[in-house]
């Protein structure tokens, strides 16, 4: 899996807030079947290149380039061209963006994205107009829930997936009553809610429930709070310039040493080098280690690195395993998307040597994958054990299953 090859890439604008577009170029020496010659398949990229979740939608997209290149510029035997959108997180916008990438643009598949919002009204035009749709971040439990589609698929998590193995960690921990804090949208209630079901299984008690709107950093009221209940210790959901600040306020206020806090591992992925010594010791559960010294993830980051000057992450990991995934489907047809049902089969199939670990797909197409229980050492989120192996998202109320 070394970053082996060095490719031309052409660009040209192509939405308002678009960075661009990025064909890249067929490796000299591999021959082509005649449907890669004559119609390259079309990736559309929605992403947030701008805003709180910039450097996550970045990273995504660099994962699954990587892997794209790493291929020849090619998946199935089918040259890959790209058409990208900044979708900014905001869910107003969303349906327009994705039908004029579906529409005008006419990608053949669409990668995206990071906001829940955002990816339920993607979601909803993908089952409209039956495009293929890989979610490389968005946890929103309906997509693969009610809302779930056979060309909808997820190479990340469902939000209850990282949380409800957490309930049982923090029991276990001696923590027996807990206050939860987060943004107040769909992703923050769905993730407390699955911490709040595994930690109340457990036998723990959730003494109350702090939010504030997205995407607020304004936590100093919340946090005078927290140091009023006095609570065992404080579970949370918050990512990209949002979780910097919120560690750096928690510690700042001296808590960190009194009520210990723990997270969905977004809190401290891609985030850790801006909340330094802040975030030593904050335990998060999440499908991603850092440290997890397996051969796909050494290699992966080695790749990374050498492509981007970045260490890699879990977005760059979720990327790069939903160009594994549609490297699956299309494998299965030579490169013939037409062949839509035998492409889905495969992908629904599919085992991926994951820079994660081990990764297959539910009859809803979400992910089962262990979720680890990792810790902030020497600014890196560490390996301090598998929470909960192989966790198979419930996939509540979709019609697949």
């Amino acid at each position: 899996m070394s970053n082996r090859l060095t490719l031309p890439i052409s660009r040209r604008a192509v939405l308002s807030g678009a960075a661009g577009a990025a064909t890249l170029a067929v490796a000299p020496g591999l021959r082509a079947p005649a449907i890669a010659q004559n119609a390259p398949l079309k990736v559309g990229l929605m992403l947030p290149y701008t805003g709180t979740y910039a450097k996550l939608g970045k990273f995504i997209d660099d994962g699954f380039r990587l892997y794209v290149e790493q291929k020849g510029g090619k998946l199935g035997g089918r040259e890959i061209t790209f058409v990208q959108v900044d979708d900014e997180s905001k869910p107003e916008a969303a349906t327009d963006n994705m039908n004029r990438l579906v529409g005008r643009e006419k990608a053949d598949v669409v990668i995206g994205t990071v906001h829940s919002g955002v990816a339920m009204a993607m979601v909803k035009v993908a089952r409209d107009t039956k495009t293929l749709l890989i979610i490389p971040n968005a946890g929103a439990n309906d997509a693969t829930g009610p809302a779930c589609a056979p060309n909808v698929f997820r190479s990340s998590f469902s939000n209850w997936q990282p949380n409800f193995p957490m309930g049982k960690v923090m029991f276990d921990a001696g923590h027996k009553n807990v206050a939860t804090i987060t943004w107040k949208y769909a992703a923050g209630a769905e993730q407390m809610n699955a911490f709040k079901e595994g930690f109340t299984k457990a036998g723990g008690k959730v003494v109350e429930e702090l939010t504030l709107p997205f995407p607020e950093v304004e936590f100093q009221a919340l946090i005078t709070r927290i140091a009023q209940l006095k609570p065992d210790a404080v579970h949370c959901f918050f990512a990209g310039g949002g979780a910097v600040k919120f560690v750096k306020d928690y510690a700042a206020a001296g808590l960190g040493k009194t009520i210990p806090l723990y997270g969905a591992g977004f809190l401290t992925d891609g985030t850790l080098e801006a909340q330094g010594e802040a975030a030593t010791g904050i335990k998060t559960t999440l499908h991603y280690a850092d440290n997890l010294d397996i051969p796909a993830n050494l290699a992966f980051l080695d790749a990374f690195k050498k492509r981007t000057g970045n260490i890699g992450d879990i977005y760059a990991v979720q990327g790069y395993d939903a160009a594994a995934l549609l490297d699956a489907g299309m494998t299965a047809v030579g490169g013939d998307d037409k062949q839509r049902d035998k492409m889905i089969a495969a992908m629904g199939a599919a085992k991926i040597d994951s820079p994660r670990g081990p990764l297959s797909f539910n009859k809803a197409h979400n992910p089962i994958q262990n979720i680890y229980l990792r810790e902030v050492r020497n600014g890196r989120n560490e390996l301090v054990s598998i929470a909960q192996k192989d966790v198979d998202d419930p996939a509540r109320g979709c019609k697949l299953v």
